[in-house]
């Protein structure tokens, strides 16, 4: 070697020394990687503080080079070759994921999965694991720990990167478009998705291979910058150290399950969205997981654990999947909310939050969480759960005060418009929130403060008295604040005059009799406990004689019926007293608050019973129509059948002819409902007196229906479906008057209501409201869909069950008010699809009223959701007795007068013989308003694709005719094919389409 040869080597290694180090150097020949090619410099970099570049980047950049494809002379592309160089460069990205401790949370963050993908594969190759050999058919403890914790090490990856493929992705910020950035881009992206449908095809062999990795109960090891020298080394020189159990860095198989165990739970937790039962399978790992790491603490150097996310999937688990015995556990009471907002019956969480506010076990981000999801659920439509946002607002709220923190915005926009309800409830949770004799001075002055500012933010004096006279804010408050408070509100009300004379403080005017009765009256308007009741009225009368107090509240009503009765007691008090009580249960049962209607009823009844056999008789009567309104409120749609004695005293109610006592027309309304209901068919069609039956025009009609039921099927259908027809005809006939105008003319006036009928329309209407047994409302429809279809001048017909028992003519058509008909079967179909949103027939019915009224976006809305709901969102074929022929074509006119002609063109496949005449006629329309050629994948008739393909190469249109012949060119639509191969495309394209049509107009 010569001198000049000699100081050029030299200088170079200075260069590079100079550049690991961080100094100054001459500028660089070669790059930075190249530097870092020899091994020493290697190890120098990474032991630097914070080295630049970092260690992902160099693996990025080893691996990429050593899988670099060469091109050849002829421009011919061949994969890159196993040379010593490649192999070098994939030990040192090797070296440095060793240098990292294979820690997947880093390598993740930083790597891109088809890097990740690369490295892992080749560690399986140094490793020893053969290529092409399935994971799941390998013993791992049969295997050296090396291997066995790379197989390990893979299979964890694999289901990571299956479950971080369903989180949703910040989109990036796109920055300049640069054509060479965009296709790497887009080729990144392909080889993603390739390796993702490996990974996701090989997910159950994953999930074996780590579900066994737990059952090995000792310690492994892994590869270590060490460990992966002596592997590159000759192999004669080894004498097997790699493979012995010392070998590597030791992984506790503590660790090894704490890792494994959480990988698992994450994947179970992905797969309970479609399989449930899998949450069972996720909270015992997660629950395991934290087990383990509880014990293994900051011990551990390779188990890194994201702890927020293991405390919120040991949350969600709880909710999803709470354990079985642990019936009173946090975990019981997540799971009860959670079913609480599923199933709609949001009124148990207010109890809950309640009881809550005393015990904090629930966290505050919980709490808030399930108040945002009634919110929405309350703006999509749940007017009922109006009531609810606030009763758990007002929750969080004092909570929220009680922590100091400050009110809601939403708790203001609830208590906007204040009522006595919301300010009994409110005082009611301070009162159970805050325990005085635990509570702390300072909290006290908290609640203190939000009590005065709430009476000061209210403008109606009687809910300021509510909250000043109750105990809590009298037990907070000292005398000299409350006056200070009234002084306020005195000040600010409008009412006062602004004189120069001194107004006298409330407290300096002497106490009356007026004043103590204006009290007791006040008391007695707000109080719903009869025995308080009755303590308030005696006090009362023992004051004055001359007052009648059932007079006080012009919010107290009792049917006219009954006002005579009670009006005509002699004595003053026993007059009030029953008149009072009778009006708050019946108003405590008009808004379900049925245990408390119970208790005054039950006091009203005990009372009228020593005197008066006649208001007994009707305590008894109104008692009977609360306990059928409690069983429906309890029972719901499929509870448990009522008692026998409940059957047994509607009989009587229905049966009883006492002369003198007053019946309600209400209470045989909702008895005849209540019978039908609970299928009580043959008492009305056998037992039932005929004299009831002439009497009570609700038994009649009760009667006709039971027995249309039960003969739906039968001999004598048509026969029983002609009575319930005529009677209904006359319900909805108009009765004609003549009446002579001045200047001798006769006109003719149209009445709307009969007097034809058994009852009036309006009675009809508020009586079908209250069935809700399917076949009772099944009948019905299909009644009045008949009757609505007899009209001469209907156009489209509606289709409805059981068409064929009802006659099909009418002999005077004139007679018939068929809008109100109209009206009647549209709020029928409305009605049932709330006590049964997922009956077909039902969605039928409603899709055809909506296409006969042409609005066709609705009527697809609700053809499809038919659909959906006996296929299991179209997973399996809808049946055809659901999706007949006529339903089809109706869809087809649908999309077409929509403007969406590719759907029909789609859609017409979907009919028993194919109508091409159709389909080949939308597709020349050229105004389409859907995706067009994104729909050619749903199509599988050949004829329809080749027409596609030849009538895109007339327009000139080459991109959608490839698409066209991309869609023929698939194998399972080649007509070789058995038919059941071709059945099966083309059932698999019927429930992609059906599926995305649903997203569409759902």
């Amino acid at each position: 070697m010569d001198k000049n040869q000699a100081k050029k080597m030299s200088a170079e290694a200075a260069d590079r020394e100079a550049a690991i180090a961080g100094r100054p150097s001459t500028p660089p020949q070669t790059s930075w990687f190249e530097f870092l090619l020899e091994e020493s410099l290697l190890e120098k970099h990474l032991q630097k503080p914070s080295p630049d570049p970092p260690p992902v980047m160099l693996i990025v950049h080893f691996l990429e080079q050593a899988s670099k494809p060469l091109v050849n002379e002829q421009n011919q592309v061949q994969p890159p070759l196993d040379n010593k160089k490649n192999r070098t460069l994939k030990l040192l990205a090797l070296k440095i994921a060793a240098h990292l401790k294979w820690d997947l949370e880093t390598l993740e963050k930083s790597l891109s999965v088809p890097v990740l993908n690369m490295l892992l594969n080749e560690l399986l190759c140094v490793s020893k694991v053969p290529p092409g050999t399935k994971h799941v058919d390998m013993d791992l403890t049969s295997l050296p720990p090396t291997t066995a914790m790379a197989i390990i090490l893979y299979n964890r990856w694999a289901i990571r990167t299956i479950v971080q493929s369903t989180f949703p992705l910040k989109p990036v910020k796109p920055g300049p478009p640069q054509l060479s950035v965009i296709n790497q881009m887009q080729q990144e992206k392909e080889l993603t998705d390739n390796i993702l449908k490996v990974l996701k095809e090989q997910a159950e062999d994953s999930i074996l291979v780590l579900e066994a990795a737990l059952q090995m109960q000792k310690d492994l090891y892994i590869h270590t910058m060490r460990t992966l020298d002596l592997l590159a080394m000759d192999p004669g020189t080894l004498n097997g150290e790699t493979e012995n159990s010392t070998a590597g860095l030791r992984i506790s198989s503590e660790e090894i399950q704490c890792q494994v165990s959480y990988d698992l739970g994450t994947m179970y937790f992905q797969q309970g969205s479609s399989d449930s039962s899998a949450y069972e399978k996720a909270r015992e790992k997660i629950f395991r997981t934290k087990e383990l790491v509880s014990k293994i603490g900051s011990v551990s150097v390779h188990c890194t654990i994201d702890e927020k996310r293991l405390a919120g999937y040991c949350q969600a688990c709880g909710v999803l999947a709470p354990p079985s015995d642990m019936p009173s556990s946090q975990g019981s009471l997540y799971s009860v909310i959670h079913n609480c907002l599923r199933s709609g019956n949001c009124q148990p969480i207010v109890k809950i939050f309640l009881e809550d506010n005393q015990t904090n076990s629930l966290p505050d981000q919980f709490r808030q969480s399930v108040l945002r999801e009634l919110f929405q659920k309350a703006q999509q439509g749940g007017d009922s759960l109006a009531d609810v946002c606030f009763k758990v607002c007002a929750c969080n709220t004092v909570r929220d005060i009680l922590q100091g923190r400050p009110i809601s915005v939403q708790f203001n926009q609830l208590f906007l418009k204040p009522n006595k309800d919301k300010i009994e409830f409110l005082l009611e949770v301070c009162s159970r929130s805050l325990k005085l004799d635990q509570a702390s001075d300072a909290l006290k002055q908290t609640m203190a403060a939000f009590l005065k500012n709430l009476c000061l933010s209210l403008e109606d004096l009687q809910f300021v008295f509510m909250i000043s006279s109750h105990d809590l804010f009298i037990k907070l408050l000292k005398d000299d604040e409350r006056k200070l408070l009234l002084d306020q509100m005195r000040k600010r009300s409008p009412r006062v005059n602004l004189c120069t004379k001194p107004v006298t403080s409330f407290y300096d005017i002497p106490a009356s009799a007026s004043v103590n009765i204006g009290q007791l009256e006040h008391q007695l308007i707000l109080s719903v406990d009869p025995w308080r009741i009755r303590q308030i009225l005696i006090e009362l009368h023992g004051m004055t004689n001359e007052r009648q107090f059932w007079t006080v509240s012009n919010k107290w009503e009792v049917p006219n019926i009954y006002g005579g009765i009670i009006l005509g007691i002699k004595d003053n008090l026993a007059k009030d007293l029953v008149y009072i009580l009778m009006a708050k249960g019946l108003h405590c049962s008009a808004v379900k608050d049925f245990v408390r209607a119970k208790q005054i009823f039950s006091a009203c009844l005990e009372l009228v019973t020593e005197f008066s056999p006649k208001l007994r008789q009707i305590m008894l009567n109104e008692t009977l129509l609360l306990d059928v309104r409690t069983h429906e409120a309890r029972a719901g749609p499929s509870g448990e059948r009522p008692p026998a004695e409940l059957i047994s005293r509607i009989r009587g109610y229905l049966e009883m002819r006492l002369p003198d006592i007053p019946l309600r027309q209400v209470i045989s309304e909702e008895c005849v409902a209540f019978l039908l209901n609970w299928r009580e068919n043959d008492y009305l069609t056998l037992h039932v007196p005929v004299s009831l039956v002439q009497n009570n025009p609700y038994v009649k009609l009760g009667q006709l229906l039971a027995a249309t039921c039960k003969e739906l099927s039968g001999p004598e259908s048509r026969r029983t479906a002609k009575d319930l027809w005529e009677v209904v005809v006359q319900i909805c006939s108009v009765s004609n008057q003549h009446k002579r105008s001045n200047d001798g003319r006769v006109s003719l006036i149209k009445h709307r209501d009969s007097n034809l009928g058994i009852m009036y329309r309006s009675e009809l209407h508020a009586f079908i409201k209250k069935l809700r047994e399917p076949l009772v409302l099944t009948t019905l429809l299909s009644l009045f869909v008949k009757l609505h279809n007899v009209r001469e001048d209907i156009v489209n017909d509606i289709t409805a069950e059981h068409m064929s028992i009802w006659p099909t003519s009418i002999p005077n058509l004139q007679s018939v008010d068929f809008e109100a008909v109209a009206v009647t079967m549209k709020e029928l179909v409305n009605y049932a699809l709330t006590i049964n949103s997922s009956n077909h027939s039902w969605l039928i019915i409603q899709a055809d009223i909506y296409f006969a009224t042409n609005q066709y976006s609705a009527a697809l809305h609700y053809y499809l959701q038919a659909g959906a709901v006996c296929s299991d969102f179209f997973n399996k074929s809808v049946p055809p007795d659901v999706y007949t022929d006529q339903v089809i074509k109706r869809m087809i006119k649908c999309c077409s007068l929509l403007n969406c002609h590719t759907q029909v063109a789609i859609l017409c496949q979907f009919l028993r013989e194919i109508d091409y005449k159709t389909a080949f006629k939308a597709l020349q329309e050229q105004n389409s308003h859907d995706a067009m050629d994104s729909y050619y994948d749903y199509i599988w008739d050949v004829t329809i694709l080749e027409y596609l393909t030849y009538l895109h190469h007339k327009r000139g249109e080459t991109d959608k005719r490839q698409i066209a012949i991309k869609a023929i060119g698939q194998t399972e639509l080649n007509s070789s094919n058995p038919e059941d191969v071709l059945q099966l495309a083309a059932q698999r394209r019927k429930k992609k389409f059906l599926q995305a049509m649903a997203k569409l107009y759902f």
